[in-house]
């Protein structure tokens, strides 16, 4: 404890003193600060002992009314947002903060670091209440940052695992992907693809694991051939559709683990002559608005994402209140939608 008081002794100012500091010097989580804080009982004695002295060290003081220094502004950050699965998450994040008063600012990072640190810098100037994050590569950074500044943040995450002790809003996404492969195997299909997303992602590995666990249950086996890595967007549904078809012995049906990749199917199948789907079963993943409206209407795994969105605007202004979350990781459950786009497979 002497060496965790005199780091934070040496690194942080007087009076400018963060309870990201505090958590750091006192080896523990920044919720257990803000218990400290609040007054709560469900902190052992020894532990806000060693809190309270390391306030009282630094001089920290607590602004006497949170809600009134509130920005009541909070920001909401994505790799890119040109894609309506960044819609659908913003639609449920508007949808609580304008209930609650609050403003958005919504940006895009683009996967590059000058646009982290540019919006490093607004959100610093914003001085907002915190940050919702829905990103990958630069999650780790934009972590680092805000916790350095004191600011609560949520993770949204098909993106990805934060590095942090933060709390995080996901979905099933192996119950998901599971269920996909189920649906085709229940028509008949045994040679069944799967387009799947980056493998740096979690929500990526949890949805191809659940496809190879229901065709081992079925005894069907995963052959790696019939598996190709995308990037969630039409275009490379498109190529690896195209090069799924293309095989000697080709799918009779294909998993894509996005609404985007599998309208890409589509339209490999399409040029092939192919029609879905009396010649390829397609199932998608999201429940994209268009994927009803597509030729023929997609069946997919509904991805709750404007729940999810809405989830984390609750949960990070519950933390810019001072509350502590019940915990750090929440699952919203998908759901199988049955549309036009399966069928059997034809018999040679």
């Amino acid at each position: 404890m002497r060496d965790a008081t005199h780091h934070a002794t040496r690194d942080a100012t007087p009076g400018r003193v963060t309870i990201a500091d505090i958590a750091r010097a006192a080896g523990v989580s920044l919720p257990t600060v803000s218990r400290v804080l609040n007054g709560r009982t469900d902190v052992a004695a020894a532990t806000r002992r060693r809190v309270e002295d390391l306030l009282a060290l630094h001089g920290y003081r607590r602004r006497t009314s949170r809600a009134a220094a509130r920005a009541h502004l909070i920001d909401l950050v994505f790799n890119d947002l040109d894609s309506l699965w960044a819609v659908e998450i913003l639609r449920g994040v508007e949808k609580v903060t304008h209930d609650a008063g609050v403003g958005a600012v919504v940006s895009a990072v683009h996967h590059q670091a000058w646009s982290a640190q540019q919006w490093l810098a607004g959100i610093r100037s914003r001085n907002s209440d915190g940050a919702i994050l829905v990103t990958a590569e630069l999650a780790p950074r934009l972590h680092a940052e805000l916790r350095r500044l004191g600011m609560p943040a949520v993770v949204i995450d098909p993106a990805g695992v934060p590095a942090f002790d933060i709390p995080t809003i996901g979905a099933t996404n192996w119950a998901g992907g599971r269920s996909a492969v189920e649906h085709l195997l229940s028509l008949g299909h045994r040679r069944i693809g799967m387009i799947t997303g980056p493998s740096a992602v979690l929500c990526s590995r949890a949805r191809l694991d659940g496809y190879r666990t229901a065709l081992d249950s079925a005894g069907a086996g995963a052959d790696e051939l019939l598996v190709r890595e995308g990037d969630f967007s039409h275009e490379s549904g498109f190529a690896h559709g195209a090069a799924l078809l293309a095989l000697d012995r080709p799918p009779t049906a294909v998993f894509a683990s996005s609404d985007q990749m599998a309208l890409g199917v589509y339209e490999a199948a399409r040029r092939r002559g192919l029609r879905i789907p009396d010649d390829l079963s397609v199932v998608g993943f999201d429940d994209l608005p268009q994927a009803r409206w597509s030729p023929p209407p997609l069946t997919t795994v509904r991805q709750p994402l404007a729940e999810m969105g809405a989830a984390a605007a609750r949960a990070l202004l519950g933390l810019a209140d001072g509350e502590t979350p019940d915990g750090l990781r929440m699952e919203l459950a998908t759901r199988l939608v049955l549309r036009h786009s399966t069928c059997p497979p034809r018999r040679s």
